[in-house]
């Protein structure tokens, strides 16, 4: 009867280590270097992102954004596109270490507080709270995706 614990515990690591390697750098509800979670019940400033592809290119309208230090702001997000998007906050370093794991497992889901993947003609929406002052990013991190333009700047002020 030992082998089933040890197999109980052989298969709670292995989830455990998926999950880890899975979503790097995210937020599940505490503070970050960028944020934290809103609340939905709360006001919130909407601002609306529309993503899609132009000429060669992927992009986000608006690209730069501009918010104060403790406002809370309710993305409504919509994909224009004719394939999958992302919008993921983050700072800059966290954003482009994800997309390197992104490279690795191209087909990851997120379901963070602070990302989102739409498809074609999709909507979504998140609401985060801007607790600290600084520059931060937001990026569609499917392969390829921020190489071909789809990133964009966040002041907080």
């Amino acid at each position: 009867m030992k082998l089933i614990p040890a197999l109980a515990v052989g298969l709670l690591a292995g989830l455990l280590s998926t999950v880890a390697v899975a979503d790097p750098g995210h937020s599940h509800g505490a503070e970050t270097a960028y944020g934290k979670p809103g609340d939905p019940k709360k006001p919130a400033r909407i601002v609306q992102v529309v993503m899609r592809e132009a000429d060669g290119k992927m992009l986000f309208l608006p690209d730069t954004l501009t918010v104060r230090r403790g406002e809370q702001i309710r993305f409504q997000l919509r994909n224009n596109g004719a394939i999958d998007h992302e919008f993921v906050v983050g700072t800059v370093e966290a954003n482009l270490k994800h997309m390197k794991d992104m490279e690795k497992n191209p087909d990851m889901e997120h379901d963070d507080p602070n990302a989102k993947r739409l498809k074609p003609k999709g909507a979504g929406e998140i609401v985060w709270q801007f607790t600290k002052a600084g520059k931060f990013d937001f990026s569609c991190l499917i392969p390829g995706h921020r190489e071909a333009g789809m990133f964009g700047t966040i002041t907080v002020e």
